[in-house]
């Protein structure tokens, strides 16, 4: 209104002034009506602009969208879950070089102006009329009004209601509240919001630690933050960075000896993106999911921060462990053919178009590369990534592709130009491979608390998130038995209790579904008489099928409940013992557990704690431990016992090659292989860390007749073992009360001259002695030639071949 009656004022006063009488007329008209405007401006500002603006409680209230982060033991990050990656700062600890390099960038006049800068305005709208390209002229104040309460359309309306809330914002808000609301929500790219993110995402270090020439690199993305910052653009970033150094040093913001320093400062970009340095996929996965049942949608802006119990060294080890099984077992059943073929044009923009698009669809998988082959031939192909580099795989990189690289191979196996493959370096030299079809999982837990150290669900959580850890429901195979071994100690029996390891048919057979049932050991041998350790440690499936037979599939059944095992998944007949109900690794897991704690069973858990943007402790793991009796499953002697026998197994039997490659003999463990080779299991510890791995397919098939857990499952468990149990010394056992030797074994001490000891089980007694000390193994069901060598010493022999193999 005050300028309406100084334009007024200015037009009576001038229309008094003697002159032309027609130019003064016509110059009041022009008054009048400029006066006019501006008035139906000021109705149209204050009848519709200002009751629409939007209230600032937003700002006065700031509440930032933090997403739930997920974090191992030890404070590395595994998984982020929001629209917006955000770290919210308060000012007082933004570094004093990132405000001034953003203030000379965005808004150097930022603590003189009300909230507009006229000044800015006018010098815009000078450039704009000489420059092809327009140059903005909103203060900081504007552009903070704008990304919390407007949109980004770029007309007239939208641009006054910027400034009139600008100047509202300026009367609510100090200098420093403006400021950092604009650090902590403005945009910089990577679905980083705000300054104390992009630092962590761009640098990996938190924004306190951001040198002279980093802060300048930030303060440059704002203009630009998906286009030109400096993982997709470096080349535009540094330029817009060196601008910034220069205009800092303009303003007098840094001293001159400082700009020549950060100009010449190469700052350490992170070129993977901010993405996870621990692969823990799935277990972030399982953590959203159990955040997301207790907080719905919530946990996504809240800013929650769960810490599991992973351990960063364990679970790298066991993803390392678990990638390097399945691709060796990919290996042994050879190559299976390209991924896909692309059309290579003869135009050269076409033809790049295409080999972009192609790897575009099939992205790496870690360090497996996608490529499309230029040129092929048996002695050399020459290959090009994504990134445009071009590779050359030669000599040994071929072993693998040979039969596809031979001009008599099948069309669909054929390499040639166009093929998409996929190739990993490995001390600079290249070799073609390809991605696994087969499945695997890997669990590690503490044996004493059950806090899981490292899981690694599948393959590539990208290409698969079903996770085989927790998800997968599997037979278990042979690594059920020492479950019905335990068992049958608390029926009276022994290891040293003799079990004739024979056909079932050889004593009338047994009824199994109303039909005669005759199952075989998986090698076909048969060793007459043997104890019970000898016939867990070479996994004899006759010799438990009659421990099972005689304790019952009842009884057995409930003992296998005291472990965690759900008796609804579990077979109440003979078929038990060997493997074919359901079970998940995790749950094999927290099984193995109570034998390696000395009885207790202990509840697997991920969450160590979850806390809320403020740092409360919402949730804390309290879970009974090893030693508290309230959890006890079985006695510290069945523990001790059953813990000998499956010592025996890595010692001497089916899992020696996890004592010969890591040279300990405190492990102990149990190899599972299912019908037709559908499933390999290894389950076991070492001191009080239990590992399970396993592997398969998805859609169950055979993994091939000369597929055992031990060649499947044993190698990943044994890799993982040597970086978890490196320089942890071995514990000997203790032996509980309640037990004697007697037989050269351990007994429980009532049965030493009790008649409810099992001494024998469907032995003939005349012939047992001999048979203890010498047992004539037939090389075929029905032979009467005996195998070469001892059993153990057959059974090594057979076990260097299949992992030979």
């Amino acid at each position: 209104m005050r300028f309406i009656k100084f334009i007024s004022s200015e037009i009576v006063a001038w229309s008094e002034r003697p002159t032309d009488i027609k130019l003064r007329q016509a110059a009041v008209a022009a008054a009048v009506a400029f006066a006019g405007i501006i008035l139906l401006m000021a109705i149209w500002v204050f009848a519709f602009i200002m009751p629409n603006l939007p209230s600032i409680n937003a700002l006065t209230d700031y509440k930032p969208k933090i997403p739930l982060r997920v974090y191992t033991a030890d404070n590395a990050l595994i998984g982020e879950y929001g629209e917006e990656r955000r770290d919210f700062v308060p000012i007082a600890q933004m570094p004093d070089n990132l405000k001034k390099a953003i203030i000379a960038i965005e808004d150097n006049n930022f603590y003189e102006h009300g909230g507009v800068d006229f000044l800015g305005i006018v010098r815009a709208g000078l450039a704009n009329l000489v420059r092809s390209r327009s140059q903005g002229a909103s203060t900081i104040t504007m552009q903070v009004a704008r990304t919390f309460l407007l949109t980004r359309q770029k007309t007239y309306s939208r641009k006054l209601q910027e400034v009139l809330l600008s100047y509202q914002i300026e009367r609510n808000l100090t200098k420093d509240q403006i400021l950092e609301l604009y650090m902590n929500q403005i945009y910089l790219g990577q679905r980083a919001y705000g300054f104390g993110s992009a630092s962590r995402i761009y640098f990996g270090k938190p924004v306190g630690q951001l040198t002279l020439a980093e802060a300048a690199m930030l303060a440059g993305l704002p203009k630009a933050p998906a286009s030109a910052n400096p993982i997709v653009n470096p080349k535009r970033a540094i330029e817009r960075q060196q601008y910034i150094l220069k205009r800092m040093r303009d303003l007098n913001f840094i001293t001159d000896a400082q700009f020549e320093q950060a100009k010449k400062e190469e700052p350490g970009v992170r070129k993977d993106g901010g993405q996870y340095r621990t692969h823990a996929e799935y277990a972030a996965e399982s953590v959203r999911r159990f955040m997301y049942e207790k907080y719905g949608d919530a946990i996504y802006t809240s800013g929650f921060t769960v810490y599991t119990t992973l351990l960063k060294a364990d679970q790298d080890a066991a993803y390392a462990a678990l990638r390097r099984g399945v691709l060796d077992y990919d290996r042994r059943h050879g190559y299976r053919g390209p991924e896909a073929h692309v059309e290579l044009s003869g135009d050269q923009e076409e033809r790049e178009q295409a080999i972009e698009d192609a790897l575009v669809r099939f992205p790496d998988s870690d360090d497996l590369k996608a490529a499309v082959i230029l040129d092929a031939t048996p002695k050399k192909v020459q290959a090009v990534l994504l990134s445009g580099d071009v590779i050359e795989v030669t000599g040994d990189g071929l072993k693998f592709v040979a039969s596809a690289l031979s001009p008599k191979a099948a069309e669909a196996k054929k390499l040639k130009p166009g093929s998409v493959i996929r190739v990993v370096s490995v001390k600079d030299k290249w070799s073609i491979v390809q991605l696994p079809e087969v499945a695997a999982g890997f669990v590690s837990l503490n044996g004493q608390d059950g806090s899981i150290r490292a899981l690694v669900g599948g393959f590539d959580f990208a290409l698969n998130q079903y996770d085989h850890v927790t998800q997968a429901w599997r037979q278990p195979g042979s690594t059920i038995k020492p479950f019905v071994y335990s068992a049958a100690l608390e029926k009276g029996f022994s290891p040293s209790t003799l079990v004739n390891d024979a056909q079932l048919s050889d004593d009338g057979g047994v009824q199994q579904d109303g039909k005669v049932w005759n199952p075989g050991n998986d090698n076909g041998q048969y060793d007459g008489p043997i104890t019970m350790r000898n016939g867990l440690k070479r996994s004899k499936n006759l010799v438990s099928i009659r421990i099972l037979r005689k304790i019952t599939p009842q009884y057995a059944g409930q003992h296998l409940s005291l472990f965690g095992f759900d008796p609804a998944k579990q077979p109440m007949n003979l078929t038990l013992t060997l493997g074919t109900g359901s079970v998940t690794p995790l749950q094999m897991a927290g099984a193995y557990a109570v034998f390696a704690n000395g009885g207790f069973r202990v509840t697997p858990y991920l969450i160590e704690k979850v806390v809320d943007h403020q740092g409360k402790v919402l949730l804390e793991a309290d879970h009974a431990k090893a030693g508290d009796e309230t959890i006890r499953a079985i006695s510290p002697r069945n523990a001790f016992v059953t813990d000998s026998m499956m010592r025996d197994v890595v010692r001497s039997g089916t899992g020696y090659l996890a004592s010969q490659r890591l040279g300990r003999s405190d492990l102990a463990g149990k190899t599972g292989t299912t019908n037709e080779s559908m499933d390999g299991w290894f389950a076991g510890y070492g001191r009080d860390v239990v590992g399970v791995a396993w592997m398969g397919y998805d859609k169950p098939r055979s993994l091939g007749g000369r597929e055992f857990g031990s060649t499947l499952a044993l190698p990943i468990w044994t890799d993982y073992m040597r970086t978890a149990l490196r320089g942890k010394s071995e514990l000997p056992p203790v032996v509980p009360t309640g037990l004697i030797r007697a037989e050269d074994d351990w007994m429980y001490s009532e049965y030493l001259d009790s008649d409810a000891a099992v001494r024998s089980l469907d032995v003939d007694e005349e012939k047992s002695f001999w048979e203890r000390f010498f047992t004539p193994t037939p090389e075929q069901p029905g032979s009467t030639t005996p195998a070469p060598g001892t059993p153990e010493e057959r059974e090594k022999k057979r076990m260097d071949e299949l992992y030979r193999g």
